[in-house]
């Protein structure tokens, strides 16, 4: 096989373009560079001193909760709520809840905790709560060396 002189030039010249497109690629690579160090933290010893100081647990607390969370609209459920002082159920307080249904309030009969504390009351929902709307029991004590307190509320939706 015999090659002439003009596919000889042809074949060095397609190697001297491709060598050229290869420096030009190099050429256009990533250049590494250093990076500027960041600046150093530096933590105040006395930031401390101007934290507040964590609150104190009040003496006198209490919560209610509803025996069940998720009652048929015409269920009868109850409705618990529990005082105490230092961690320790106070007896004799008076209790009265309130429960917040969609269309009205309805106020539960009064009662009075126990030994432990405790206190319940009955609450018949009669359809009185719409399905999938949730309501709310406020329960509040008084009559104890406290004064009166608001517990957190208690609350069901009926199903």
């Amino acid at each position: 096989m015999i090659i002439n002189i003009k596919q000889y030039k042809h074949v060095i010249v397609l190697i001297i373009a491709c060598l050229a497109l290869l420096f030009l690629l190099a050429a256009c690579g990533v250049k590494p560079t250093q990076t500027n160090a960041l600046p150093t933290v530096t933590i105040n010893p006395s930031f401390q001193s101007q934290l507040t100081p964590v609150p104190t647990i009040p003496p006198y607390l209490c919560g209610s909760w509803s025996s069940n969370n998720a009652p048929g609209p015409g269920s009868t459920i109850t409705i618990y709520a529990r005082l105490v002082n230092n961690m320790q159920g106070v007896s004799g307080a008076t209790a009265i809840a309130v429960v917040h249904f969609q269309g009205q309030d309805v106020q539960l009969q009064q009662a009075f905790s126990d030994s432990g504390g405790y206190v319940s009351f009955i609450l018949p929902l009669e359809g009185r709560q719409p399905v999938g709307v949730p309501a709310t029991v406020g329960v509040t004590f008084t009559n104890f060396p406290g004064g009166t307190l608001q517990c957190s509320s208690a609350f069901f939706t009926p199903q």
